[in-house]
């Protein structure tokens, strides 16, 4: 039963430490974290990257698995008087059986796709599999003046706040509040990661990026990150996730998650795109979740929830 590290004890923890109902439920079949969150329509219950259900390599005993997760879910739901349920199962079920069983498609709140690297491999050979132009900027990094430092410093995520407010400025879409990050970087399991450029006597921070680490399933996870767009011919991002991937081998960890990517029939224009051929430069492979499905308890409440949400999309699109 693969437990993924949005449902671990770990990010139990933290989502009490943030003051959100949690509630747990394990048995053979299947196992779940589910979060309250609140609308102003009712609260929903939220399993981010779950449940997890035993499938034993066979797609029926995962799908009767799932089934009795989300029995178990609407129970819950039904108790704490919300008005739907929202799931995202690690299984790639198929959106028609997922369909089948009264559930509907939302808008994905953690990725459906993403690109994971295997750190077995010696760091040589790790090297060997990036693309040209990423062995070229891995070897470039210490040549032009950059340096990585580690901090788990919560005062210093103002320097991941201050570079990712310039991008979402550039690019038009909001950014995370600096009291949440810091949050993030106040946890045993997150780490950050500061790209620094000496330059004419001076020192200044270009990129950084925050990372999670995942004890129980030896992975680390490639989280928030923004640089400096006057420095974009600087291999920045490229040296840090290197010294990232290469400290997380080095930590013992089995895996590099790099989060979220485009899927693999996304038009060329996808928002995506970009970000999706740089991390796939690093090697590794592909994996795919069911994605974001909801379940309506209360469906009047529910229609009107919807309907809400595509009016603040339209007005956030103005």
């Amino acid at each position: 039963m693969f437990k993924h590290f949005l449902q671990s004890t770990a990010w139990e923890n933290y989502e009490k430490s943030a003051r959100h109902q949690t509630f747990r439920e394990s048995t053979p079949d299947f196992e779940y974290l589910a979060i309250k969150k609140s609308t102003k329509l009712g609260s929903y219950l939220f399993v981010p990257y779950g449940p997890s259900v035993r499938n034993s390599n066979d797609t029926t005993t995962a799908q009767k698995s799932l089934q009795k997760a989300i029995k178990s879910l609407v129970s819950l739901g039904k108790h704490e008087r919300c008005v739907f349920i929202r799931i995202e199962p690690t299984e790639p079920f198929t959106a028609e059986y997922l369909a089948s069983t009264g559930l509907k498609k939302s808008k994905d709140i953690e990725p459906a796709h993403t690109w994971i690297l295997d750190l077995s491999p010696t760091k040589e050979d790790l090297i060997l599999g990036f693309s040209h132009g990423t062995r070229l900027g891995h070897n470039q990094f210490p040549r032009k003046n950059l340096s990585v430092e580690v901090s788990h410093n919560p005062k210093d995520i103002k320097y991941l706040v201050h570079l990712q407010q310039a991008l979402a400025k550039r690019k038009g879409i909001t950014a995370y509040k600096e009291s949440h990050l810091k949050h993030e970087l106040e946890q045993p399991f997150a780490s950050l990661y500061l790209v620094h450029l000496k330059e004419n006597d001076k020192d200044k921070i270009v990129a950084a990026s925050l990372f999670f680490d995942d004890i129980e399933n030896s992975t680390r996870f490639y989280m928030q990150s923004a640089s400096d767009p006057a420095y974009k011919n600087l291999p920045t991002t490229v040296g840090l996730l290197c010294n990232s991937i290469f400290d997380a081998k080095e930590k013992g960890l089995d895996y590099f998650d790099f989060w979220g990517i485009a899927p693999d029939d996304a038009p060329k224009d996808h928002t995506w795109a970009g970000f999706t051929r740089f991390k796939k430069s690093f090697g590794g492979f592909a994996r795919t979740y069911s994605g974001t499905w909801d379940l309506p308890i209360n469906k009047t409440k529910y229609s009107l929830y919807k309907e809400l949400r595509k009016v603040n999309h339209l007005l956030h699109k103005s």
